[in-house]
């Protein structure tokens, strides 16, 4: 999210509420795009920044890039999820797809469990991003978790342990290499500077790796 606060009692009615409630007064609600219920508390995005929705660009691509050179990958952005009774509007996403087994699931018109990887674009939303969504994403299961932290230039690279986050730093060469989704590489010098060629051609030669192949063979296999 980029500026998040509790909705006010003229828009959604109450500080908490179920996640039914949340949803049908959402639907009933056609001004707000932007709305997530964490723990059953509501909030709402303010709007979004030019510095949000350039990082927000990147990550999409790097994620939809990945999906789209790894069959059996899904890759999204700000949708709503249906996640023990909370509903998230994840940055960004990265998961199998349920045919091949992955942990997320259809639930009507919405994704239900959790995403296997989320970005979240820290701008203003810190206070949320590293308090109850952290621990919302944690008790889901969702695998790995990335806060891009604008402000400080800092990535917060999570990966789940024995139901814990552990935070994991950046290779000896300076770049993150996701331990879910391997091939998946982030050059953050990159990233900060904008620079979507130097993003790619990291990217690329993710896809090149032999982990990258073996992933898509263990997929493959796992096909229903």
């Amino acid at each position: 999210m980029t500026s998040s606060q509790v909705c006010p009692p003229e828009l959604i009615t109450g500080q908490r509420m179920t996640l039914e409630e949340f949803l049908s007064r959402w639907a009933a609600s056609p001004e707000i795009k932007n709305a997530e219920l964490i723990e059953g508390i509501v909030y709402v995005g303010s709007p979004v920044s030019f510095e949000h929705g350039t990082l927000d660009t990147l990550t999409h691509w790097l994620l939809a890039h990945y999906a789209h050179h790894t069959p059996g990958c899904e890759a999204g952005n700000n949708v709503s999820w249906m996640m023990l009774g909370s509903s998230p509007q994840p940055d960004g996403f990265l998961l199998v797809s349920p045919e091949y087994r992955g942990q997320a699931r259809i639930e009507g018109k919405y994704w239900g469990a959790a995403p296997d990887l989320v970005i979240e674009v820290c701008v203003t939303s810190t206070e949320i991003d590293f308090g109850p969504k952290l621990a919302l994403y944690q008790r889901a299961g969702v695998r790995e978790y990335i806060t891009l932290e604008s402000l400080r230039k800092r990535i917060v690279w999570r990966v789940l342990v024995n139901g814990s986050y552990v935070e994991i730093k950046p290779d000896a060469d300076g770049n993150f290499r996701s331990r879910v989704f391997p091939g998946l590489w982030l050059n953050p010098a990159a990233l900060w500077a904008r620079d979507g060629l130097a993003l790619e051609k990291l990217l690329e030669q993710g896809f090149a790796s032999s982990e990258h192949a073996a992933f898509v063979e263990q997929l493959a296999r796992a096909r229903i």
